[in-house]
């Protein structure tokens, strides 16, 4: 398998374009919009579109997979079915931001466990909640590459202050589904430079080692107190 990632929408939102070397057969993870620059990419290195991925149901990520289905004939697969209505709002959120949206159902809701396939290639689902809760992340063993939406970053993680999202939950997504692939593993962020999981879990200001021991430090004096 081999990548690459073109930053789409005025939100510079990381669109992954994955092929099967073998068989040029590709899948589009996060097809958000600038449709055209997708297309002209597959075109160019002879790639055809099997399979459009969505990590979860925000405009940025999702708005584009419906016109990109329509266009290339891929099937969408993705996210899990928590996000359903975030799907379903999509126009409405895309019009409000700036952003053309379409609303759509996928092919397959996806769930934690999952495999999804295109070519001779594999990807291994992990639902991860905690930005929203419908979000997935979708890994690629034998590359050691893994693609994770909005629920991590470089430095930071995703956002929670809204009404799909929960602190709690996301650092519990990070630390036991995204970091125990191990500390080899690159990742692909929603926006923003790629990163490993090995020096996020060092250095990460929110999720880091050091930051997590504070967290459950003040976990447990809370639950103290409350005793």
């Amino acid at each position: 398998m081999d990548f690459a990632v073109l930053p789409v929408t005025r939100y510079k939102m990381n669109c992954s374009i994955l092929w099967c070397e073998q068989t040029l057969r590709a899948a589009v993870i996060d097809p958000g919009g600038d449709l055209d620059e997708i297309l002209n990419f597959c075109e160019l290195m002879d790639l055809t579109p099997e399979l459009a991925l969505v990590t979860h149901g925000h405009f940025d990520h999702a708005g584009g997979a419906a016109r990109f289905a329509a266009q290339t004939g891929a099937r969408i697969e993705g996210p899990h079915r928590g996000d359903a209505h975030l799907l379903a709002r999509l126009g409405d959120l895309g019009a409000q931001y700036g952003v053309p949206a379409q609303s759509f159902t996928p092919a397959r809701w996806l769930d934690h466990g999952d495999s999804v396939h295109f070519g001779d290639v594999t990807l291994s689902v992990l639902h991860c909640p905690g930005h929203c809760r419908g979000h997935v992340a979708y890994f690629h063993e034998g590359r050691r590459q893994a693609f994770v939406g909005d629920i991590l970053f470089r430095g930071t993680i995703g956002a929670w202050e809204h009404a799909d999202g929960d602190l709690a939950t996301l650092i519990d997504t990070i630390r036991n589904r995204l970091f125990a692939l191990g500390d080899d593993v690159a990742f692909v962020p929603g926006h923003g430079p790629e990163s490993r999981f090995g020096e996020e879990r060092r250095s990460n200001p929110f999720v880091g080692d050091a930051a997590y021991a504070r967290w459950q430090a003040r976990l447990a004096l809370q639950t103290g107190s409350s005793a």
